[in-house]
C-alpha cells in the first residue's frame, strides 16, 4: 500500500494537502472547457478525523446516536469472515471464499444489504504488538478496498486482531457448536470478536485508512453517495492512515 502511518498523535490530524492539478499555465483561450470547469470548482480541503469519528466513538459521545452498522472483517488469504453490529449485539454473518476484486465487490454488496457505513478489518500482529508479514498483506488489501469504499462514503479501519481466533473458538464452545460447525464458522466468529473489541474500546487504537485523493475524502465527509461507482481496475492507489488514540 502506498502511504504511511501518520504518527500516533490524537486527532484532529490532517495529511498534507496535495496540489489539485499539475502542468503549465495557459490562457483561457488555450485551456479546454474541462480545465476551466476544474479551476472554477471550490477548493477541497483535507479531511480530519474529528470530522468523521468512528461509530463506536460517536455512540460513546451520544448514547442516542443511531447511525449505520459496522462490518467486522477477519481477512484471510483464502477465507474471510464477516460479522455485523451497532454495538448492542454482535452477529456472525458469513464466510467468503473469495479473493481480489471479487472479494471487494462482494463486501460492497453485503455492506449495501446490511446498511453498513464502516468496515473494521482485523490487522494481524504478534503477541507483543509488532506487525508481521501478514500485517503488510492485510494493509495492502485494505488500502485498495478503502478507495472503493470511499466512493460510497464508507470508511475502512484497521484494528489489532491478536487473540481473536482463540476468543472466537472459546465463544463457539460456550454456545455448544459442534466441532464441524466451529470449523466452518471460526472466521465469522473471529470477526465478531474484532467488533466486540472495537466497541469495548470505543474505537481507540484503530487506524482510518484514508485515501489521499481529496475528492474521495470529500465523499467520506458527505457520507454515502447517491450514485455508486465501482471504480476502475488498476487505478493508482495513494493512501495514508490516521490513528485514533
Amino acid at each position: 500500500m502506498n502511504g504511511a502511518l501518520i504518527g500516533s498523535r490524537p486527532y484532529p490530524l490532517s495529511p498534507k494537502q496535495p496540489a489539485l492539478w499539475k502542468g503549465t499555465t495557459a490562457s483561457n483561450s488555450q485551456r479546454s472547457p474541462s480545465s476551466i470547469r476544474t479551476r472554477n470548482r471550490p477548493r477541497i480541503r483535507a479531511l480530519s478525523l474529528e470530522e468523521i469519528p468512528p461509530n463506536a466513538l460517536r455512540r460513546e459521545r451520544d448514547p442516542n446516536w443511531w447511525g449505520g452498522f459496522s462490518l467486522g472483517v477477519d481477512l484471510g488469504m483464502s477465507r474471510t469472515g464477516l460479522a455485523v453490529s451497532k454495538g448492542f449485539s454482535f452477529r456472525p454473518l458469513t464466510v467468503l471464499e473469495l479473493r481480489g476484486q471479487k472479494l471487494e465487490l462482494q463486501l460492497l454488496e453485503i455492506a449495501e444489504q446490511q446498511d453498513v457505513d464502516e468496515f473494521i478489518i482485523g490487522l494481524p500482529k504478534s503477541w507483543d504488538g509488532k506487525e508481521t508479514e501478514q500485517s503488510n498483506k492485510v494493509r495492502s488489501i485494505a488500502g485498495r478496498f478503502a478507495v472503493r469504499a470511499a466512493e460510497r462514503g464508507w470508511r475502512v479501519y484497521l484494528l489489532d486482531e491478536h487473540g481473536t481466533s482463540t476468543e472466537a473458538m472459546s465463544l463457539m464452545i460456550e454456545q455448544g457448536l459442534s466441532k464441524s460447525a466451529r470449523q466452518g464458522r471460526i472466521d465469522a466468529y473471529a470477526a465478531v470478536m474484532v467488533l466486540e473489541r472495537y466497541f469495548e474500546l470505543s474505537g481507540q487504537g484503530i487506524e482510518l485508512v484514508l485515501p489521499k485523493q481529496l475528492e474521495l475524502q470529500e465523499k467520506l465527509r458527505i457520507g454515502r453517495e447517491q450514485h455508486l461507482d465501482l471504480g476502475r481496475e488498476g487505478e493508482e492507489v495513494v493512501l495514508s492512515t490516521l490513528k485514533v488514540k
